[in-house]
């Protein structure tokens, strides 16, 4: 059906339009994901986009289905809780202030429905501590704020999105005059790429296509072995009870309405609890025996959205190599904690003997959700948590979980690489027993450090003076590029030799999942030809990086 001529957005059109943005962008996920500025295989802002918003497709598809507050306002809730990557939580918080432009609205007209944008934007910006132009918030609001001033009585919706789409696309080729590394690569603002697709999306919705927009395909299911709980066996662990609960105004005051009264009856029947409020919606997740007591008793409150419960112990039983099932005793409550996210198992263990209480298994590539963050505080269960994000794409998503949570006090520390949680984590001391001044010391400890990164390049580029061809290696630290060539050892000598090697004291090399035996080799005999130098090296099993240098 074509709404090429409607002015009026109810909520079954709204979720028509945002299914088919978020087929769009599944269809260019690949696109945006190569439009990195660096030229490396980490490219994930198309992945991390598209599972924040796809995350709020279920409980948009459930709510009220011409009500177009309510969709707009499950959508935004599903999307907080996926966010995932910087692109991924702005996305959030656009479709959070649309939700918000949208609220108490059966329907929009189109200067309603371009307001509702425009108050997307606002809170999108409010999200970001130190905003940068040339980034999917430029191109949000340029295109949307454009749209919006362009708006008339008479504007359909086609002529809406049309104005979008066309300001949106300027926009998106002016964000590398915007920003010098983006002009510096040859390449546009991959979040602004990925908004311009959701829009995309959107108009050709509007002209009547129609998309396949089961993006997650059977593929996705976790094939199950039943056999491992038979007749016989003894439920042991329970069962992991999540779900989500819209309040309904016709049971309890939304708005006064707290999670504690949850929180305080499934702590009778469970543990493991996990539970919050936002706006309208309370997510809850229990280990217990008894689901159907929690809930019938949340029932009483609301209506649920979704409900999963998976037996624990066929759970247990199935994923204990992947160290997936909880323990069914809650940790004790401790004054400290850490939680920071690494991918490799030889990274990952390292971490933890450092006295990292929980590790979530991520980064590039992988990007942790919010509510990853969440649960992993609710494990550590302690008055203060120290958050290492050790990647800059996941400290926006760090900080929301920590602003969402208020079970402890979180203190995200801004660490951007695995070489500043190293060096973090080396020193960690809580001795002083004030919160403040070991965060202040963590952070300093990450000041004295320089990380490197070793992987192959995955086009050609002129960086920083390097040229470099696609399937070269390149060296480079988080913002600048220093080596090229075919030899990952010449590339990984080249890297620490302009990193100043020579005036260093330590230098640990972390060795990836796709290292040469015979490049570690190499590596080694000329670290432990250095003058002056403590040399270390760990297998990491890391993906993406070949090798992960620190020098201090």
């Amino acid at each position: 059906m074509s709404y090429e001529q409607t002015k009026i957005v109810d909520g079954s059109i709204f979720a028509e339009l945002v299914n088919a943005g978020v087929a769009c962008l599944n269809e260019n996920a690949k696109t945006v994901n190569d439009l990195n500025v660096f030229p490396i295989p980490d490219g994930d802002t198309g992945d991390n986009m598209l599972h924040t918003i796809s995350g709020g497709l279920k409980t948009m598809n459930a709510a009220d289905e011409r009500d177009i507050g309510a969709k707009a306002r499950a959508l935004a809730d599903g999307m907080l809780l996926n966010a995932r990557g910087n692109s991924g939580v702005i996305l959030s918080q656009l479709f959070a202030g649309l939700a918000k432009g949208l609220s108490d609205l059966e329907e929009a007209n189109i200067k309603q429905f371009a307001a509702a944008f425009c108050e997307g934007v606002k809170t999108a910006y409010l999200s970001v501590v130190s905003t940068v132009e040339g980034t999917i918030l430029t191109v949000a609001r340029e295109s949307f704020e454009s749209a919006a001033d362009k708006v008339t009585d008479n504007t359909d919706l086609a002529e809406y999105f049309g104005v979008v789409l066309e300001e949106m696309k300027v926009s998106l080729e002016n964000t590398p005059n915007l920003l010098a590394v983006l002009k510096e690569a040859g390449v546009i603002d991959s979040g602004g790429a990925g908004l311009y697709y959701i829009a995309e999306g959107m108009k050709r919705a509007v002209s009547g296509e129609k998309f396949d927009v089961d993006i997650h395909g059977a593929s996705t299911l976790k094939n199950i072995d039943f056999s491992l709980f038979d007749e016989n066996s003894v439920m042991e662990f329970g069962y992991c009870t999540e779900f989500l609960l819209r309040l309904q105004t016709a049971k309890v005051d939304v708005e006064s309405f707290s999670e504690k009264t949850v929180i305080d009856y499934l702590s009778t029947i469970g543990d493991s609890i996990v539970c919050f409020k936002t706006g309208s919606i309370i997510k809850a997740h229990v280990h217990t025996l008894k689901p159907y007591k929690a809930l019938e008793f949340c029932q009483q409150f609301g209506e649920f959205l979704t409900i999963k419960i998976e037996n624990m112990t066929l759970q247990h039983n199935e994923t204990v190599k992947d160290e997936l099932a909880f323990t069914k005793v809650e940790k004790a409550r401790k004054k400290f904690g850490v939680v920071t996210v690494a991918t490799g198992k030889g990274i990952i263990e390292m971490f933890k003997e450092f006295g990292a209480d929980h590790v979530i298994d991520g980064g590039q590539g992988n990007n942790p959700s919010a509510e990853d963050f969440i649960k992993a505080f609710d494990d550590v269960n302690a008055d203060h948590i120290f958050v290492l994000p050790n990647n800059g794409n996941i400290i926006l998503t760090a900080k929301q979980a920590a602003r969402m949570y208020e079970k402890s006090d979180i203190r995200v520390i801004e660490t951007k690489n695995i070489g500043d949680c190293y060096s973090a984590l080396s020193m960690l001391d809580y001795s002083c027993d004030d919160a403040d001044t070991i965060a202040a010391n963590l952070k300093s400890d990450t000041e004295t450090v320089t990380t490197g990164m070793i992987t192959k390049a995955i086009r050609d580029a002129s960086l920083n003076g390097v040229e470099i061809k696609k399937g070269n290696y390149i060296g480079f630290t988080d913002k600048t590029m220093y080596s090229s060539d075919q030899s990952a050892v010449k590339t990984f000598i080249a890297l620490c030799e302009k990193l100043g090697i020579g005036e260093k004291n330590f230098l640990i090399v972390i060795h990836g999942a796709t290292a040469k035996e015979e490049d570690k080799r190499l590596i080694k005999e000329y670290a432990e030809g250095l003058k002056n130098i403590e040399f270390y090296e760990i297998d990491g099993g890391q993906e993406v990086y070949d090798h992960i240098l620190i020098i201090e």
